[in-house]
């Protein structure tokens, strides 16, 4: 795919869906993003847990959904459950920079579908590994929604939409 068409599909193919809120906590920094999506929580329980809709949205996975279990992304990355009750939370810890972050999914059912709550906190202020995932999690999380109705993101389309954003997350200093 070339540049230009990639940066036209990342443009088209965004929502309008808000920025994650990043804030800063001592030396780290905390992203939060709040989406509202058009399913039952159960079948967005399924789009963060099951390996089908994981690799939908995400990345492939294996999955052993307990807590103390983990769970192996791309075939090479593995992070361990620290909470899993569903279908309302889901935690991970995950690695970046050498710093043990934290990523963690609320789901509440509303009317008319599911309010899920994306925080992912302990992430470096530098740049490294971490700088990335505030976009990255912009962009997988563009992808979600036909996660849960099991359609399948292609991977260039992910990663035009990461790019789309642009300046809207500040590089982070060196």
């Amino acid at each position: 795919m070339s540049t230009t068409t990639a940066a036209r599909l990342s443009s088209e193919l965004l929502s309008d869906a808000p920025l994650g809120v990043v804030t800063a906590h001592g030396d780290t920094l905390q992203v939060v993003f709040e989406r509202q999506l058009r399913a039952p929580v159960e079948k967005v329980w399924a789009a963060l847990t099951t390996p089908e809709r994981l690799a939908d949205w995400f990345g492939d996975a294996v999955v052993d959904l307990r807590v103390g279990g983990s769970i192996r992304l791309w075939k090479e990355v593995d992070v361990q459950i620290t909470a899993c009750d569903p279908p309302s939370s889901l935690a991970w810890t995950w690695e970046l920079d050498g710093r043990e972050t934290l990523v963690r999914f609320d789901l509440k059912s509303e009317a008319g579908g599911t309010a899920l709550t994306l925080t992912h906190s302990g992430l470096s202020p530098r740049k490294g590994q971490g700088a990335g995932v505030r976009a990255g999690w912009h962009a997988h999380l563009e992808a979600l929604p036909d996660a849960v109705e099991g359609r399948k993101t292609p991977i260039e389309i992910k990663r035009a939409r990461e790019k789309a954003p642009g300046d809207a997350y500040p590089s982070l200093p060196a």
